[in-house]
């Protein structure tokens, strides 16, 4: 089967929830990493792949509040990890490796949210810095423990890449542009694009690669947005509940087009495409729905040119 951004009829859909997509499917040894696998759709996403058998790593900044969120959840491990810090980003990397297990599954599910102008080490601007190249450097790192079974690594964008594609001029906004949501956009473009190369250097040796929207979910990716704001934006009402709760998924939903993106067998001899409501997402339209993937999301030149600008920036390149 062919890589291309045409609807497979998976017999999922939006309402389709992470349990679901498991139904019927055994993941007794196997393992899987999840970032952010402790918060929002993370949890449920760990918490589905635990449930079908599978041992699931969860890296987390605050170890203690990730083992608080995990308690009673069976075949589940954490351990440190910040995507912000490249030396923690290697450290980690050098544990797991060290402990001579390989992974079947990584879920690059963490992430931040139109937050306020942050940088960090170099000056790199966040959004950019954890989303992407913290991810980047994880997954390069991880190659000693991902090539060898052949695994699936799902990078987790959102329909906020139609915001913007990679500012290849000033990728860390230094020109007093900062806009929270283009940078936020800039973000969810390069875990797509990421996707896109790394199948591409990857499936030789089996190793595939998905990228994906899960949909709109209220959960503690908003952190950084303040009630007015969504208020304005007519997402919530002032007491923060949601105006119309048909507008957002659950958190089991949410969860559901990137566990189906790392197990499901439709998508075998497949990769580099990106996902949504648990399908081959079609083409944006300019000017249409916000949905499906831009055009600048799913460029083979601009991944290979997001890849060279990473592995520069990170120092490691497992194809280098």
């Amino acid at each position: 089967m062919t890589s291309s951004q045409t609807p497979i009829g998976s017999g999922f859909g939006a309402h389709t929830t992470a349990d679901e997509v498991l139904d019927g499917i055994d993941l007794t040894g196997t393992t899987a990493l999840v970032t952010g696998g402790y918060s929002g759709i993370g949890l449920e996403t760990t918490r589905a792949l635990a449930k079908a058998g599978a041992r699931v790593v969860v890296p987390a900044r605050r170890p203690d509040q990730a083992r608080d969120q995990l308690a009673g959840i069976d075949r589940t491990e954490v351990d440190e990890l910040d995507l912000g810090d490249l030396d923690s980003v290697a450290a980690f990397a050098d544990r797991l490796v060290g402990s001579g297990r390989t992974l079947d599954v990584v879920i690059d599910s963490a992430g931040i949210m139109a937050t306020p102008e942050t940088r960090g080490g170099p000056g790199w601007e966040a959004q950019f810095a954890t989303n992407h190249l913290g991810h980047f450097a994880l997954v390069n790192r991880l190659w000693p423990v991902i090539e060898p079974g052949g695994a699936r690594v799902v990078s987790v964008s959102s329909t906020g890449h139609l915001r913007s594609g990679i500012r290849w001029d000033d990728v860390d906004f230094e020109g007093g542009d900062y806009d929270k949501w283009e940078a936020y956009g800039q973000a969810k473009t390069a875990n797509a694009l990421f996707a896109l190369h790394l199948d591409a250097l990857g499936r030789d040796v089996g190793v595939r690669a998905f990228s994906l929207h899960p949909g709109g979910i209220l959960t503690p990716l908003q952190r950084h947005l303040p009630v007015e704001e969504q208020v304005e934006m007519g997402w919530v009402n002032p007491d923060g509940t949601p105006v119309d709760p048909s507008m957002f998924k659950t958190p089991e939903q949410g969860a559901a087009t990137q566990v189906w993106a790392a197990t499901s067998s439709r998508l075998d001899g497949m990769g580099g495409v990106y996902l949504e409501d648990c399908d081959v997402a079609e083409p944006h339209v300019p000017d249409g729905p916000r949905r499906g993937v831009a055009a600048h999301a799913t460029d083979p030149e601009q991944a290979a040119r997001l890849w060279t600008l990473s592995a520069r920036r990170t120092g490691v390149d497992a194809f280098a």
